[in-house]
């Protein structure tokens, strides 16, 4: 077998990064060696593999789905929003530099294909199958001409392609049929047929509609897959904890018992890796909720700076909002404060940046012995470390380097009475280190809560892409989906011109 798919989607958040998992878990338990790849990527969750690129948090977790190390070949394309109007474009897992929406698309992105292209076909020549993830939808008219990861890379590679669409948002067949209809010929030619997302109820009231899709189309639907909660894995955007807890954006926690343990996430600009709360999230007794309002923080037994791609741009937004006198008298008053990445970077004395902002020296918040340079060289590591008796993993993505003049060490940052900070994403998902920290919050704040003793944040993301796996083997027909995979789309699949209903 040496096979591939592109798995595109009617819109953004269609289930694309699920499905990609799914289908790479379910071939991976039939024995298949397998690799994600998403050509271009755009998030601020992003990862660092082991020799030290950079790639979306999303084509990581495929990775782990397909039971393989991550490597830059299946993301070599990673954009870093930092503002409505550019972007620094990391490429093979290292920056090269910020482009505006216009200059990327202006030319820069077109002459990326080959670049894609050739990262695609390295992982072809190394494994027997290639699931691609596309991004928005393939129908971006105005975009087509630059395209390099929706039919671009399937017309490119020869990939046949798999429309997933969102039911649960309303208007699945219109937005099959016209995403169909609104590419080329040649596009056309390899969009195999579609596969039904989130449906809830009974699937043979909607089996006349799929006849309906299959006979304006002359393409088949490879399944329908169910409303299942809790399945979304790493996102590339949105707030959205993936495994056990709930999020509440933008409300006050009810009461709760004294043994619950309250978190409060500051949902700054920005946010990048909002991931590592989800490791907090899976411990039973424990809720998480993103907030944006200082009256959010006074029930909180601990308040998270989450990381951020604009570490100037969120302290701005934390002393608009009266987010930062609140988080500075929870310092004084010894409330538990975890800064993280940029939110470390804030919660220290000063900051000089003429990289990221450009805004020179700036005044951080002053609750931790903390200086921050921003250096134009990016740091990329997994660092492996001791902290509160037991050992952390972690990587780091940061321009900012610290300089600690005080406190009590604590992984790379310090510690300042009841206020931590780290540039270490992902410490969290260590179960030793993380029920320790809970068990310091807890005592601080005063609950009952006991850490579970058995909970497994690797065991926990293993079931999860199990699930996903399950809902490809369950619910999709896999026997049509092997022979896609391995021989590419159908022969002779007609042309659909816009407007062909009418």
């Amino acid at each position: 077998m040496n096979g591939g798919l592109l798995v595109a989607g009617t819109t953004s958040d269609a289930g694309k990064s699920v499905v990609t998992a799914g289908i790479c878990r379910w071939l991976v338990r039939q024995g298949v060696k397998v690799a994600p790849f998403k050509a271009q990527n755009m998030s601020l969750n992003s990862f660092v593999t082991r020799d030290g690129a950079e790639i979306g948090r999303a084509q990581a977790m495929q990775a782990q789905a397909c039971r393989v190390e991550p490597t830059a070949h299946m993301n070599p394309v990673l954009l870093k929003p930092g503002g409505e109007r550019s972007s620094q474009v990391v490429l093979l897992g290292r920056p090269v530099g910020e482009m505006s929406a216009r200059g990327y698309h202006g030319g820069r992105q077109e002459r990326l294909l080959g670049t894609v292209l050739d990262s695609l076909a390295e992982l072809r020549a190394s494994y027997d199958a290639v699931i691609c993830e596309g991004a928005g939808s393939p129908a971006e008219i105005n975009l087509r001409r630059t395209d390099i990861v929706n039919m671009g890379i399937a017309r490119g590679a020869g990939l046949p392609v798999l429309v997933v669409g969102d039911i649960d948002r309303g208007g699945v067949f219109a937005s099959f049929f016209g995403t169909v209809a609104l590419l080329a010929p040649e596009d056309q030619a390899l969009v195999a047929g579609f596969l039904v997302n989130k449906f809830r109820g009974d699937v043979s009231l909607l089996e006349p509609g799929l006849e309906m899709l299959r006979g304006l189309t002359g393409r088949r639907a490879y399944g329908v897959l169910p409303y299942r909660h809790g399945l979304g894995i790493d996102e590339e955007d949105g707030l959205r904890v993936s495994l056990r807890g709930s999020v509440r954006e933008s409300a006050v926690a009810p009461p709760l018992g004294e043994d619950v343990l309250r978190i409060a996430v500051c949902a700054v600009p920005l946010m990048s890796n909002f991931t590592d709360v989800d490791a907090l999230a899976a411990e039973p007794g424990v809720v998480v909720r993103f907030v944006d309002r200082p009256e959010e923080l006074a029930d909180a037994d601990l308040v998270i700076v989450p990381g951020t791609r604009g570490t100037v741009r969120a302290l701005q937004w934390l002393r608009e909002r009266g987010l930062a006198d609140a988080i500075a008298r929870r310092a004084a008053e010894r409330r538990p404060v975890l800064g993280i990445c940029g939110g470390f970077q804030l919660l220290g004395e000063h900051i000089e940046d003429e990289v990221e902002s450009r805004a020179g020296h700036v005044d951080g918040l002053g609750v931790l012995p903390v200086r921050v340079r921003f250096a134009r060289e990016k740091t990329l590591t997994r660092p492996v470390g001791e902290a509160l008796g037991e050992r952390v993993e972690g990587y780091e993505i940061h321009h900012g380097v610290a300089e600690v003049t005080g406190g009590e060490p604590f992984l790379d940052g310090c510690r300042a009475g009841r206020t931590w900070g780290t540039h270490w994403h992902g410490s969290l998902e260590s179960d030793g280190f993380r029920r320790a920290f809970l068990r310091e919050v807890a005592a601080a704040a005063g609950r009952r809560f006991v850490p579970a003793p058995d909970t497994s944040f690797a065991a926990l993301r293993e079931e999860q892409l199990d699930r996903l796996g399950d809902l490809i083997e369950h619910h999709a027909d896999t026997d049509a989906l092997w022979r896609l995979i391995e021989s590419g789309a159908p022969q002779g699949l007609p042309f659909i011109p816009p407007g062909a209903p009418a």
